[in-house]
């Protein structure tokens, strides 16, 4: 039990002054011969009442007090939440992310797509069992010949999944080409400046450094440095794969695309991190290899003891009401008085 308002109990003498501005006020004096007679009559009960009233308007006044008081009632609780990492996605958009080796529905999809519905599930979780990465921070960086940084980290989780719908494997032969390296030293520059205290990145390719400033490994030895774990993940099957061909003229046609995962860079990138090394050679696999970094990156659960209060103030509110309510009664009828 705490009092809000303290300060207020300074007004608990006005309690005192009621009581004897009523209790010794100046009686109205009537001429009477005799009162001898009087001594030996018992006291009724109204004469009882009359003389608590002044103790019922000293008791209202002070019940005021201790309710202007704001008295609380405290009860201990304990909250506990995670405040989540930070994650930087790297996504290969080169043109043998075009391949169409995966399936969504038993329909065959390219190798972009389904890094966006696995993307996408890693996110936001099962609905029913409440996990997900809620939690994290994270940013997209899509990459091909040149990196570029889509979002900052961020919680808005569903700006993110609405502009990674948008990404596009690159257009423009010029354009192609895979710079794991210079991937890695953008994603190293979103996640530098976190304050979380985990930090995580995911890059997804399908084939191996051949473009770019920064060697893979070079980037490596910074993300070391920096505590930012890599989980590298290499998609689709080695050899040739059959592809999708946007045509200038709108028109689509089909083609074969060679891809080549180089697993050992890969698997030093993640390795010299303290992070993982995941081939995925199917769209199953490709779920089971978020689901494994999902329970591998989990942030500390932080607990925390508060105080929360409630207010207890409205029943000595009421019950001076109520006394107040009776003297008013009492004094407007059985002990009505001319002063």
């Amino acid at each position: 039990m705490k009092l809000a308002l303290p300060h207020a109990l300074a007004l608990l003498p006005l309690a005192v002054a009621v009581f004897w501005a009523f209790r010794y006020r100046h009686p109205v004096r009537l001429a009477f011969p005799s009162v001898a007679g009087l001594d030996g009559l018992p006291r009724t009960g109204a004469e009882s009442v009359a003389r608590a009233l002044p103790w019922v308007r000293a008791a209202a006044v002070t019940l005021c007090v201790i309710a202007l008081a704001r008295p609380q009632w405290g009860v201990e609780a304990t909250r506990t939440y995670s405040p989540g990492i930070a994650i930087a996605m790297v996504v290969d958009i080169s043109s043998s992310m075009a391949a169409l080796d995966f399936e969504i529905d038993g329909e065959p999809v390219d190798r972009l797509e389904i890094v966006k519905e696995t993307f996408r599930g890693f996110i936001e979780g099962d609905a029913a069992e409440g996990d997900g990465r809620s939690g994290d921070a994270i940013g997209l960086i899509a990459f091909a010949r040149y990196a570029d940084a889509l979002t900052p980290l961020t919680r808005d989780h569903d700006a993110l999944l609405t502009l990674l719908d948008r990404v596009e494997i690159v257009p423009h032969a010029e354009e192609d080409g895979t710079a794991i390296g210079d991937a890695v030293a953008l994603g190293l520059d979103l996640l530098r400046a976190s304050g979380h205290a985990g930090k995580a990145m995911i890059i997804l390719t399908d084939g191996s450094n051949n473009a770019g400033d920064i060697e893979p490994l070079e980037a490596a030895r910074a993300a070391e440095a920096l505590g930012v774990r890599i989980y590298a993940i290499g998609a689709g099957r080695p050899g040739m794969a059959r592809k999708r061909l946007r045509n200038p003229d709108g028109t689509v046609t089909f083609g074969q695309t060679r891809s080549h995962v180089d697993e050992g860079t890969l698997g030093a990138l993640a390795e010299r991190t303290g992070g993982a090394y995941f081939a995925a050679g199917d769209t199953d696999s490709l779920r089971r290899v978020y689901e494994r970094i999902d329970q591998l990156e989990t942030a500390p659960t932080v607990a925390e003891n508060y105080q929360r209060y409630r207010e207890v103030f409205p029943p000595f509110l009421l019950l001076a009401f109520a006394l107040l309510a009776f003297d008013a009664v009492f004094r407007a009828t059985r002990m009505r008085a001319l002063l």
